[in-house]
């Protein structure tokens, strides 16, 4: 049997890498733009939110979107446009220029999840799948934990605007070579049918579904009924909690480190790679264990929600940074955290679990629009809670998320079973 999917596991990883590269540039750059553009903490809190009011906005169309358009045609189009879109931020000049061009790059990134998450469903069999999602969700992390000094020493190099046009122009490559080597499993002339029927009876390959006989088209009455099904909304709250603590460290943490705790630039910038490293190590953990169980045929309502409960319990350690001033302490008590968050990052998986197979772009659109509206409303809501340079009420509100999230998915979910129509 050949091993395909792997690859294609990799292409879909690095795509989140530049993905995330292009989303959180941002967050390195902050304290530069607004020194040079004299913008408030308020008026920055708009700009890192800006990304998720287009991306949050337009996840239903874009989960729409991928049901009906082939991942090899749509990814290196989102991509190309994403990028460019990232290119361009280093020759602004104004805060309405700014909030435009992260606006644009959330118009181009919105399919790109629920692309990933049909990509992987099309690729790899029930038992593989929380490993195959926990590796390109990592790429989230370790793309962060590995390259955020390399963004800082970037800009340190090139200044902040070399920092948006170096990374733009990495992603509008990567758009040409996936264009150039991603195919759909029956186009891919190097699987072998072996593979091909491995991936099959493990309810993969979701166009040769017994549940796909006709192309899928919108329906409001599917979208009213995937919408507030009790099962997707304990899944959607979650969503919303885990994006909350995430979107912390990828928008506001260096400020927090900078501004807050008083560290140096350069310092700042490995230090905030530790958090991302625990979350590295969270998200592989538990998508690996996940799978490891299902193996062994532990019940998915322990394979799969344990370590996202779990996850959701260590988030709130981030509490603990406002009871120390140490910064070893600090940075230890944010890793736990993150740890916890990368724990809880197989999400993705209730979304192939749950939603029926001719909605599962649907499913994935909703999904990330309730995890997309973390980022439109933590951003702006930090901004306010730090107008005065005191961080510690966002830390609070951050840890009370993360308690949310594990009663959404304690009381909601129940038993992990495929929704019927």
């Amino acid at each position: 049997m050949t091993k395909k999917r792997y690859l294609i596991l990799v292409f879909v990883f690095v795509s989140v890498v530049i993905n995330y590269l292009d989303r959180s540039n941002i967050s390195v750059a902050a304290f530069a733009i607004s020194d040079e553009l004299g913008l408030s903490t308020v008026q920055m809190g708009l700009v890192f939110s800006a990304f998720a009011w287009t991306y949050s906005a337009l996840q239903i169309p874009g989960g729409v979107l991928v049901d009906r358009v082939r991942p090899r045609i749509l990814y290196p189009i989102m991509l190309m446009l994403w990028s460019l879109s990232t290119l361009v931020q280093g020759f602004i000049s104004s805060l309405t220029a700014l909030i435009g061009c992260r606006a644009a790059v959330g118009v181009f990134e919105a399919p790109s999840y629920p692309c990933n998450n049909k990509i992987v469903t099309n690729w790899f069999p029930e038992n593989e799948r929380a490993s195959a999602i926990a590796v390109y969700t990592s790429g989230q992390f370790i793309g962060l934990a590995f390259l955020t000094p390399v963004l800082v020493l970037i800009q340190s190099a090139m200044g902040w605007r070399g920092l948006f046009i170096v990374t733009g122009l990495i992603g509008m490559f990567w758009a040409v070579a996936w264009y150039y080597f991603y195919r759909d499993p029956l186009n891919h002339k190097t699987i072998n049918e072996e593979e091909l029927e491995y991936i099959t009876k493990g309810r993969g390959f979701e166009d040769k579904s017994a549940d796909v006989v006709e192309k899928s088209t919108f329906s409001w009455s599917d979208f009213r009924k995937m919408l507030t099904h009790h099962k997707l909304i304990g899944v959607y709250i979650g969503q919303f909690c885990l994006g909350s603590l995430f979107i912390f460290f990828l928008t506001w943490f260096p400020t927090y480190l900078v501004k807050f705790r008083g560290l140096d630039f350069i310092q700042s910038g490995f230090l905030a790679s530790l958090p991302f490293l625990g979350a590295f190590v969270g998200v592989l953990a538990s998508g690996f264990t996940s799978d490891a169980l299902v193996k062994r045929n532990i019940s998915p309502e322990i394979s799969r929600k344990a370590p996202i409960l779990l996850g959701m319990l260590l988030s709130v350690f981030i509490i603990g940074a406002n009871y120390t001033d140490n910064t070893f302490l600090i940075i230890l008590f944010l890793s736990i955290a993150f740890f916890g968050n990368g724990l809880a990052s197989i999400t993705w998986v209730f979304v192939s679990l749950l939603a029926p197979v001719r909605l599962i772009g649907l499913v994935g659109g909703i999904f990330n629009f309730i995890g997309g509206l973390s980022a439109v409303v933590t951003p702006i809501v930090i901004g306010y809670l730090a107008k005065d340079g005191n961080f510690a009420p966002a830390l609070f509100y951050i840890g009370a998320l993360a308690i949310l999230g594990f009663c959404s998915y304690l009381f909601l979910i129940g038993k992990i079973e495929r929704i019927q129509l």
